[in-house]
This record gives C-alpha cells, sequence and structure tokens, in this order.
C-alpha cells in the first residue's frame, strides 16, 4: 500500500493543496468490499475521482480512468491504483463527444470482460456573478461536459453491465439550493439529481441500481482553476462545520453505494456537505 502523509486543516493555495494527501483516509485498511468488480470512474485523473478510485482498488476493484487532458494527473492515479495491486486502465478523451462517451464503455469491457460500476464524476465550471454575463455559448458547454456524458455512458454501460451493476453520479448541494455564481452549473447538477431518480425507477426490476452523491465545498484543483483568490480564502466557511471538506471524505460515500452494503438503495442521494441541511 502507499504510504500517505497527515492532511493539514486549511489549505490556502493551489502549490499547498498539490502536496497535501487528500486521497484516501491515513490508516484506512480495505476488506474486500470490492472484490474482482470492475469500475470506471470518469475524471477519475484528480480530486474527487481519484480518491474514489484508489478507495475503490484498496477495496479490490480494478479500475478504468476517462479524462480529459492531464496526462500527468491520470498517470499520477493509475500508479496510485497499481500501489494497491489492482490494474488501472487511462482513457483519454474528450466525454461531452458521445463518440468517446460510448467507446469508453467499450473499451474498459473488451479490455476487462467485465464492467461492475460507472461513476459518472466528471464535470466543469465558470463563476459568474452577473447572469446577463452568461453566454448561450458556455450554458451548452456545461450541459455538454456535466449532464450529456451520463446519459452516454449509462446507456454504453448497461448494455454490458453486470447484473448486479450500479451506477453512481456526481450531483452537488447547488442541485438542491441553487448558486448564484454557478447558475448553468447547478442547473446541470439538478438535471443529474433527476436523471438519477428515473432511471432508478426505471432499472429497478433490472436489480442495476443508480444513486448519486453530492457534495457540498471540497477542496479539488478546479476550485483554485475557476475560482477568484477571495472566494478561495472563504471556501466553505459558511457551512455549519465551518471549513470545506477533503476528496477522502467523499469517496466512502461512493463506496458504500457501489458495494453489497447499499443492495436496497437506488434511486437516492448521499449528502457529504459540512452539514447543510437540504430537501
Amino acid at each position: 500500500m502507499a504510504k500517505l502523509k497527515k492532511t493539514p486543516a486549511k489549505p490556502k493555495q493551489k502549490k499547498q493543496l498539490d502536496q497535501i494527501n487528500m486521497i484516501i483516509r491515513p490508516g484506512y485498511l480495505g476488506s474486500g468490499r470490492l472484490k474482482d468488480k470492475v469500475a470506471i470512474i470518469t475524471g477519475g485523473d484528480s480530486g474527487i475521482g481519484r480518491s474514489v478510485a484508489v478507495l475503490f482498488a484498496r477495496e479490490g476493484a480494478d479500475v478504468a480512468i476517462a479524462y480529459r487532458s492531464s496526462d500527468k494527473d491520470a498517470k499520477e492515479t493509475q500508479q496510485l491504483v497499481e500501489a494497491e495491486q489492482r490494474e488501472c486502465l487511462l482513457l483519454k478523451g474528450d466525454l461531452s463527444k458521445e463518440t468517446f462517451a460510448r467507446k469508453m464503455v467499450k473499451d474498459v469491457y473488451r479490455h476487462f470482460k467485465k464492467l461492475s460500476i460507472l461513476v459518472n464524476n466528471a464535470g466543469t465550471h465558470e463563476e459568474d456573478y452577473d447572469f446577463q454575463k452568461i453566454s448561450t455559448r458556455q450554458f451548452q458547454h456545461t450541459f455538454d461536459v456535466n449532464m450529456y456524458p451520463f446519459f452516454y455512458s449509462s446507456q454504453e454501460a448497461l448494455k454490458v453491465m453486470d447484473k448486479d451493476g450500479c451506477i453512481i453520479n456526481t450531483a452537488s448541494v447547488v442541485a438542491f439550493r441553487g448558486s448564484e455564481h454557478l447558475i448553468d452549473y447547478s442547473a446541470t447538477k439538478g438535471a443529474i439529481v433527476s436523471f438519477t431518480r428515473a432511471l432508478a425507477k426505471n432499472l429497478a426490476e433490472s436489480g442495476i441500481r443508480v444513486n448519486a452523491v453530492a457534495p457540498g465545498p471540497v477542496w479539488t484543483p478546479l476550485i483554485f482553476a475557476s475560482f477568484t483568490k477571495a472566494h478561495v480564502n472563504d471556501f466553505g466557511k459558511k457551512t455549519p462545520m465551518g471549513r470545506a471538506g477533503y476528496p477522502y471524505e467523499l469517496a466512502p460515500a461512493f463506496l458504500f453505494l457501489a458495494c453489497e452494503d447499499a443492495a436496497y438503495i437506488t434511486g437516492q442521494v448521499i449528502h457529504v456537505n459540512g452539514g447543510e441541511i437540504v430537501g
């Protein structure tokens, strides 16, 4: 197992964030909860996706990572998964393109000869406090990246997925309470919640479960790439717990939904948001 350092409390700058272990809780011992499963994790090269990939590997799963552009990040994730003695397949491409999203699933099944879990996690957002400045192009792009790939990948995965397989979608707290500076992003996350609930009902009799995880503010590289310095400095402080979360605090929710412990759970959303009450 890879040795991981203890996490400081509140990173302030991207340089510090890059040096922090946010991947898996120190001392976590796997127990084979996903032994010999195969999982696809989109956006798995960094942030929440990376933590999910490493945690799944520690629990016995082989992992396929779909990512957009960062070969360095993807290879680092691959090394972390392989340190857990599991295989990690890297798939580079643009998930907003239907051809790649469907080919990704086919390539994973061709390589591993099975597919157990699909984690639809990849996403993007851009900060805009002025609604009038959100262009039609940006609004469309946000849906192209955040919503349409969930449809493409899920539809393709269902052709080959194990009979007791599952789909887990990354939603967000903003799907439930909105965000004045992430209007298009909030809209996509609301769509993901409805998609999760509707698909879960559609597939319930088949035995395939569909659920979602709704993160609150979480330290990931996307936060530093998308928000102003002032926003980053206050990030997460308004939660009841007074801080933002770490990816390793999100990943166990994905693990729970992926394993047999959640066999009677479908169409649900797990909220990991530092104590914010949402309906």
